[in-house]
């Protein structure tokens, strides 16, 4: 679902405002997208999940990608009522499709027809990282 339709709290507004001022650090040129399904409505309909676009104005030399679907994985516990991100899963495209695909729920590895550059998947692979820290270092009940 749409970041920007899940923040019904400041707690969750603040999360995705670190999260996107992390991955701004790393990837300053980087536009941050919090309603990246405006043309795919079906798409979104995904409750569990906040999800967030990544664009950098050309290719991104170290991610060898044009855009970045990111979608962190939620899980809200029924007896305690407490949501916590239980992993991540991106997408990364260039100009002629899909080129990487990542999840911290499986292995941690990047595959695809084209994958970041060393130091960019392990850019990458921490900011996923600093995360699911930042999204679970403070339990929300919602």
């Amino acid at each position: 679902m749409n970041a920007a339709e899940r923040v019904h709290s400041f707690t969750i507004a603040s999360k995705l405002g670190a999260i996107a001022n992390l991955f701004k650090s790393q990837f300053p040129a980087v536009v941050i997208d919090l309603k990246p399904w405006v043309n795919s409505p079906q798409e979104a309909l995904d409750p569990d999940s906040l999800d967030i676009g990544f664009t950098f104005p050309g290719i991104s030399r170290l991610l060898q990608a044009k855009c970045i679907l990111f979608q962190i994985r939620l899980h809200k516990d029924p007896c305690e009522g407490i949501t916590r991100a239980i992993g991540i899963e991106a997408l990364a495209y260039n100009y002629r499709g899909q080129c990487w695909r990542f999840s911290t729920i499986a292995n941690w590895e990047f595959c695809g027809e084209i994958t970041p550059i060393p130091d960019g998947e392990k850019d990458f692979r921490q900011f996923c990282h600093q995360v699911l820290d930042i999204f679970n270092a403070q339990q929300t009940k919602s």
